[in-house]
C-alpha cells in the first residue's frame, strides 16, 4: 500500500496517556508499539511487583547536612575584664537654708566651684531683722534695770555699814540685782540667737567644692532644712563602675584597677576597690563598685568616661566561635554531634563570658565532644549530618 490515506495510529497505556503515531508504514507502526511496550510495561510490572511485595513504597531518606564541627577543650580564660564608669566625687554635700524664708537673691549656678565661706543665695532678711531688733531691745532695757539695780544695792551696803537701814531691805536689794543680772545674762544670749538666725539668711556651703545641682529660685519660699544645692566637696575622687552580680561571683585577684580616660587613653590612674554595694539595682541587675584613685589627673574632672580594667582570678571554660551558639528553648544551646551515628542534638548551656569572637562555656558540654560551629541555621534534632571540616576549640 502508498503511503496515501494512511491515518494516525493511537496507542494508550496507563503510564503515557494517549500516544499519537503518525506512521509512514504499517511495518514503522508495529515498531513503534513494539518498542514502547518494551520499555515501559517491563518497568511499570517490576515497580509495582515491589510495592505489593512490601505493602507500601518505601520512605524517602533524610537530607544530610554539612557542617563543621568544633573538639571541645578546656581553656584557661583571660582574666582580665573591662568596665566602663565615670568619676565622681567620694565626698557629696546637700545645702540647705538653716532658716525659713522666700529667696531673695541667687548667686551661683550649676558648674561653678564655691569656696566654704562664699555666700550662694540670700533669703529675705525682713523676720530676722525684726526679731534682731527685738533682741537688741530686749538687752538695753535689762542692762538699765541693772544699773539701777547696782545703784539700789550699793546704797543699802552703805546705809548698813551705817546702822541706817535694816538687814532684810539690804537682803532684798542683793536679791534684785542678782535678778536683773540674770535678766541681762538672758538678753545676751536671745540677741546672739538673734543675730545667728539672722546670718542664716545667707547660704553658705561650709566646704570647698562644686555645685553640681540647685533645686530652687529666686521668690520660693523654702522650709528649714530643705536641700536647695547640692554640692561635690574637694578631695579624692571615685571611678564608680555598675558590674553584673555573676561577676562578682569570682572572687578578684587583685584590688588594683587601671582606670583610663576614654577621651584620651594616655591619662591613666590606679585605684582599689573601695566600696561595693550590698544590694542589686532592681532596674539594670548591676552592682555598683567604687574604685577610690590614688591620685586624680586634672583631665578626669567630674563626670569623665573612664575605663576600667580588674583582674580575676584565672578560671577553666570551654571557648567556641560565636556561630556554635544557639537558641533553643528560651535558653543558650549549641548542637552537639554523636559519633556513634553522625546525628546531632541541642544541648543548652551555661555562659560564663562573652568575648569579641568567642563564647565561654561554664557548664553544658564537657571536654571532647564535638560542637557544630557552622552550618547549625538549619538543623534539627536527630538529624544525621556530614563533617567537612573538625577543628580544634581554643586552648
Amino acid at each position: 500500500m502508498g503511503d496515501a490515506g494512511m491515518g494516525p495510529f493511537e496507542f494508550e497505556d496507563a503510564m503515557v496517556g494517549r500516544l499519537t503515531v503518525w506512521p509512514r508504514r504499517c511495518g514503522g507502526v508495529a515498531l513503534v508499539l513494539a518498542a514502547c511496550a518494551a520499555t515501559l510495561l517491563p518497568a511499570r510490572g517490576a515497580e509495582a511487583a515491589a510495592e505489593t511485595e512490601k505493602g507500601t513504597a518505601k520512605p524517602a531518606s533524610p537530607a544530610v547536612a554539612v557542617v563543621r564541627t568544633a573538639v571541645a577543650r578546656a581553656t584557661t580564660i583571660a582574666s582580665d575584664l573591662i568596665f566602663t564608669g565615670d568619676i565622681q566625687a567620694q565626698s557629696q554635700v546637700n545645702v540647705a537654708f538653716r532658716t525659713n524664708g522666700k529667696i531673695a537673691q541667687r548667686l551661683v549656678e550649676v558648674g561653678d566651684h564655691v569656696t566654704a565661706d562664699q555666700v550662694l543665695a540670700k533669703l529675705d532678711p525682713q523676720e530676722q531683722r525684726a526679731n534682731l531688733n527685738n533682741a537688741q531691745a530686749a538687752l538695753t532695757s535689762a542692762e538699765a534695770l541693772l544699773t539701777q539695780a547696782k545703784l539700789n544695792f550699793k546704797r543699802q551696803e552703805q546705809l548698813l555699814a551705817s546702822g541706817y537701814t535694816t538687814r532684810p531691805s539690804y537682803d532684798d536689794a542683793e536679791q534684785q540685782l542678782r535678778t536683773t543680772q540674770a535678766s541681762v545674762d538672758s538678753a545676751k544670749a536671745a540677741l546672739g540667737s538673734a543675730e545667728e538666725q539672722y546670718s542664716y539668711t545667707d547660704l553658705k556651703a561650709g566646704v570647698d567644692g562644686m555645685v553640681l545641682s540647685r533645686t530652687f529660685e529666686v521668690g520660693q519660699v523654702v522650709q528649714t532644712g530643705q536641700t536647695v544645692l547640692a554640692m561635690a566637696q574637694d578631695g579624692p575622687r571615685d571611678a564608680v563602675f555598675n558590674i553584673f552580680e555573676a561577676v562578682l561571683a569570682a572572687p578578684p585577684e587583685s584590688k588594683t584597677v587601671e582606670v583610663t580616660l576614654q577621651a584620651d587613653p594616655r591619662v591613666k590612674a590606679v585605684g582599689r576597690v573601695r566600696e561595693i554595694s550590698p544590694s542589686v539595682d532592681a532596674a539594670s541587675g548591676t552592682v555598683r563598685v567604687k574604685v577610690g584613685l590614688d591620685e586624680t589627673p586634672k583631665a578626669m574632672t567630674l563626670g569623665a568616661v573612664v575605663i576600667g580594667t580588674g583582674k580575676f582570678r584565672p578560671r577553666q571554660a570551654i571557648v567556641l566561635p560565636w556561630s556554635a551558639l544557639y537558641r533553643w528553648e528560651n535558653s543558650p544551646a549549641v548542637w552537639v554531634r554523636d559519633p556513634r551515628n553522625s546525628t546531632v542534638a541541642p544541648r543548652r548551656v551555661v555562659i560564663e563570658r562573652y568575648g569579641p569572637n568567642t563564647i565561654a562555656l561554664k557548664g553544658g558540654v564537657e571536654p571532647g565532644e564535638e560542637v557544630v560551629i557552622a552550618g547549625i541555621q538549619l538543623l534539627r534534632p536527630g538529624q544525621t549530618v556530614a563533617v567537612a571540616q573538625t577543628l580544634e576549640a581554643a586552648r
